[in-house]
């Protein structure tokens, strides 16, 4: 349980760490805080902070429906990549991301019991940032390797969007 208090304290430190460092920010899909919902597995509530131009923290808290409905804590440290996808006519930019993350996926019951499972995402995705607009849309996919109680592999894909404050 120890392992679980320490991801909670650390997302709190990154996602303040990001909030400061992104309030410096020009540009204005890239910058501020961005609160929003995720839909998919999980659905729930999202919040995203840049840390300069290229990089971002994001978390979410929400429920996960694969299996049995959970609750479960999410953080991950992002790079986008611009420049690879062009928007064309619509403006504004799609820019690929990756990242690697911790998730904390609470009372999940399995063979009778109850569980507390700790993982590692890895996000894929692309986020749209329109031109000077205060909001951004998401779709991405992750693997997800929970490592206790026991070792096992899952695919998770959602959409979401957020906005800037």
């Amino acid at each position: 349980m120890h392992s679980i208090h320490r991801l909670v304290i650390v997302t709190m430190i990154a996602l303040g760490a990001a909030q400061s460092a992104a309030a410096a920010q020009p540009d204005t899909a890239t910058k501020g805080l961005g609160a929003g919902i995720i839909l998919g597995e999980p659905t729930g509530l999202s919040l995203k902070g840049w840390i300069d131009r290229d990089s971002a923290v994001d978390a979410a808290a929400a429920w996960a429906f694969s299996g049995n409905s959970s609750f479960q804590i999410h953080a991950d440290y992002l790079k986008h990549v611009f420049g690879i996808i062009n928007t064309g006519d619509i403006g504004g930019r799609l820019p690929f991301y990756y990242g690697v993350g911790g998730r904390v996926k609470f009372h999940d019951e399995r063979n009778g019991e109850a569980n507390t499972l700790v993982g590692v995402r890895i996000p894929f995705g692309l986020t749209y940032l329109p031109d000077n607009e205060p909001f951004d849309l998401f779709f991405e996919i992750v693997p997800v390797l929970d490592a206790t109680p026991s070792t096992d592999l899952r695919l998770n894909a959602a959409i979401g969007g957020r906005y800037y404050f």
